[in-house]
């Protein structure tokens, strides 16, 4: 069976930091790209980072540059979000996603809470 699983979120006070886990199975991951997004309360999902195949390309969304981390390790079959210098509109719900050139797989998601 196909599977992605976030794990990692939770609460964090603004200026704390979080590292999100995207663990892979029932396809061949290093075949695919990686990407997080987000969805915050009312708002549409929203892109945050993505990585290539083998890890070659990277790119960030620019609300999170410079803060955020995205990264992949092939032989645990996971994918990676290091989340610093939370802010209050990072709140959201994370979802992690795996493309191919002719297929795409998602998770359910993790809940971040950024608030004092």
């Amino acid at each position: 069976q196909v599977q992605l699983v976030e794990s990692g979120g939770g609460l964090v006070q603004p200026g704390g930091s979080l590292r999100l886990s995207c663990a892979a199975s029932g396809f061949t991951f290093r075949w695919y790209a990686m990407t997080w997004y987000r969805q915050a309360p009312g708002k549409e999902r929203e892109l945050v980072a993505t990585i290539s195949t083998a890890g070659v390309n990277i790119a960030y969304a620019d609300s999170v540059k410079g803060r955020f981390t995205i990264s992949r390790d092939d032989t645990k079959n996971t994918a990676y979000l290091q989340m610093n210098c939370l802010k209050p509109e990072d709140t959201a719900v994370y979802y992690c996603d795996a493309q191919s050139a002719s297929v795409a797989y998602w998770g359910r998601g993790t809940q971040v809470t950024v608030s004092s």
